[in-house]
């Protein structure tokens, strides 16, 4: 029997202070040429790094072993996770090179780090060694074979980077570009996590779906390497005689340069290609859905190769969202296979992730085109179970909503609350969930009895959803509200942004009503139904608004911002068109937000400000009633007056209008 396997802890360590670009040829030397200079700002042009950590004091002398930096990131990772270094069972590690050559890397940081005794394993490679250690060490704990088990890529290559190493041989002009392009890219640090069984109690953990790992080396030659002279690598490698140890001695495989990394810049747009070959194909599988990935981290070596993998992820069609990829590649550096675990360390540091959120991590590594991809998802501290079913989706226990407040995580009447997952995937609907305010599409799954374009349509909202739920998750007035830091200042200023588009709703949706033509004349009497009972609703902003000493005056005279401006113009120039079905896809977003969001932000706001329930009038009311108003929503969509066009089109405008609405509480913080 296997067992689910989370990281309970993570942790990065960049030796020194921050290096400037200015700082480098102090710390590094350099032969003072133009052309060696004009090749160092092409370089840091194309990378886009501003600041690096090297293990060198101000003369660039090394401070520090490879070994010492492994130690110090597991050290924090175990103090982060709460765990004690003799409970330890398997240290996994990996690098490009370590400061020995015998014995194995993962050795000589045990013997460093101490503790009791354990399991070992060393991954050689490049920048995706980490990621080998990583699966692994997944492996280890899924297994039962460990409790406890600690992951870390770590890089000194600094000590490799010197004007020293590269003056010892020929003129400047014989030292390539691959040679000058790591040299002004590649800096030094470690990168941890450990591993456990369980999640956290206290706090959220991430939870690891599947980790892959591929080698296209049969159809690729040797791009990054170091120990090979230029041009002895074939199409199989390099022949007898032809590496660094076959050299007489070790000074003159000095001297002719082969113990310097190089990287063929010209072979990395085929690498780029590649790998998005097999993001594509891992999509193809059912391993996991683009649109369901709030957070996307991926080394690369250089910002100049993102725009050429957004242009082929947009070709493939499958490119997720510029604003879920998360670097921090310009103020780390490349820090090879360390790269990774810095960028996921900061970014749960920092609370970028939520529970609920997906993480996908992307480890392109050149040396001889090997790719690593990681699924992971936030969960919650330890609460309720996951009941799963068959067929990739899980039914979440619905989290336990404030006190007098409505619960969030029942599913409409009729349906069931379950998140599609893709086929083989971990289930992504949780308790934990419920917990951060995320609930599946308030649609449900498709039903036994609907039809190709219902369930399309079902399936294709229920995307759009869940690219709504992302976006929310990451609008600050939001954020605050969910984790108990709003104000009453926030409230104030949700109820102001509220109001215009709320008084302009009554009125876009009696333009829709009429322009729609008699043969939609169902459609019709619907948004002139809907419309009378919506027209009022600002009058339950401006209560809640003076309840809380609010100046009347301000909010009926308060103005758009910008995300509001642009919402009342789509859905005005919308309604205006014939038949303008489409804006049911507006209605789905809205009043879904009202069935599925409103009474828990109510509750929240009433625990975390003391309000009272005439100060919240207007979300309460939303939260109680847009279940009916929603109940009318799925009936038309499952009506025959719903064909393929019309359900392309309301798709198409339940995606503008959920990221328009969006934009507009984000501008609340703008």
């Amino acid at each position: 029997m296997t067992r689910e396997v989370h990281i309970t802890g993570c942790a990065s360590f960049l030796p020194g202070d921050p290096v400037g670009n200015d700082d480098l040829v102090r710390l590094l030397g350099d032969d003072g040429s133009t052309a060696s200079a004009a090749v160092r700002r092409r370089v840091l042009a194309a990378n886009g790094i501003q600041t690096r950590h090297y293990a060198l004091d101000r003369d660039g002398r090394t401070t520090m072993l490879n070994e010492e930096l492994a130690v110090e990131a597991v050290r924090q990772a175990l103090k982060d996770s709460g765990r004690d270094l003799d409970q330890l069972g398997l240290l996994a590690t990996g690098t490009t090179q370590g400061d020995l050559l015998v014995p194995g890397f993962a050795s000589m940081v045990h013997g460093r780090l101490g503790g009791g005794p354990m399991e070992t394993l060393s991954a050689s490679g490049v920048c995706a060694s980490s990621m080998a250690a990583f699966k692994s060490a997944v492996a280890g704990v899924r297994l039962g074979e460990h409790d406890v088990a600690a992951v870390v890529g770590s890089e000194l290559v600094s000590r490799g980077l010197k004007q020293s190493r590269y003056a010892a041989t020929t003129s400047p002009e014989r030292i390539g570009y691959d040679a000058q392009f790591l040299r002004w890219t590649l800096s030094d640090g470690a990168g941890a996590v450990v591993l456990e069984p369980a999640a956290r109690p206290d706090r959220p953990s991430l939870r690891v779906d599947w980790v892959h790992l591929v080698s296209h080396a049969h159809e690729h030659d040797t791009c990054m390497r170091a120990g090979l002279a230029d041009g002895a690598a074939g199409d199989d490698g390099p022949r007898p005689g032809q590496t660094w140890l076959d050299r007489a001695t070790a000074a003159e495989a000095e001297r002719d340069g082969l113990l310097r990394l190089r990287q063929d810049v010209r072979a990395l747009p085929d690498l780029f290609t590649a790998g998005v070959a097999e993001y594509v194909r891992l999509v193809r599988d059912d391993r996991f859905d683009p649109r369901q990935v709030e957070h996307v981290l991926c080394h690369y070596s250089s910002e100049h190769f993102r725009a050429d993998i957004f242009r082929l992820m947009r070709e493939a069609d499958l490119m997720i969202d510029e604003e879920r990829w998360f670097t921090n590649l310009s103020t780390r550096g490349n820090t090879g296979a360390a790269s990774i675990f810095v960028m996921l360390a900061e970014a749960w540091q920092t609370g970028r992730f939520t529970p609920g959120d997906r993480i996908l991590l992307v480890v392109p590594e050149s040396g001889r085109f090997s790719f690593a991809f990681a699924h992971l998802t936030c969960v919650g501290p330890t609460g309720p179970e996951v009941v799963g079913t068959t067929g990739g989706t899980a039914s979440a226990v619905a989290g336990t909503a404030p006190s007098g407040s409505a619960a969030v995580g029942t599913a409409p009447s009729g349906s069931a609350a379950v998140g599609t997952a893709p086929s083989g995937s971990t289930p992504q609907g949780t308790a934990a969930d419920s917990q951060a305010g995320t609930v599946a599409s308030p649609l449900g799954e498709p039903e036994a009895a609907d039809d190709e374009v219902v369930r399309w349509t079902v399936l294709e909202l229920a995307g759009v959803w869940a690219e709504l739920e992302s976006r929310l998750r990451r609008v600050p007035v939001l954020r605050r509200i969910e984790t108990g830091t709003a104000t009453l200042g926030d409230y104030r200023r949700l109820l102001l942004t509220l109001r215009p588009q709320v008084v302009e709703g009554g009125r876009w949706i009696a333009r829709a009503a009429s322009n729609f033509s008699e043969e939609l004349f169902e459609l019709r009497s619907a948004a002139l139904h809907h419309g009378l009972e919506e027209h009022r609703d600002f009058r339950l902003l401006d209560a809640d608004f003076a309840a809380i000493g609010g100046d009347p005056d301000e909010i009926r005279t308060a103005t758009k911002n910008l995300g509001s401006e642009a919402l009342s113009a789509y859905m005005f120039h919308q309604a205006g068109q014939p038949d303008p079905v489409d804006l049911l896809g507006a209605m789905f977003v809205i009043e879904g937000l009202g069935t599925a969001k409103a009474a828990r932000w109510a509750g929240l706001l009433r625990d975390q400000l003391g309000l009272a329930d005439d100060q919240l009038r207007f979300l309460l009311y939303h939260g109680a009633n847009d279940d009916d108003h929603f109940a009318a929503l799925r009936n038309v969509l499952r009506s025959p007056l719903i064909d393929r066009p019309s359900a392309e089109r309301i798709v198409r405008t339940a995606r503008v209008v959920a990221r328009l609405y969006a934009l507009q509480l984000e501008e609340i913080d703008g």
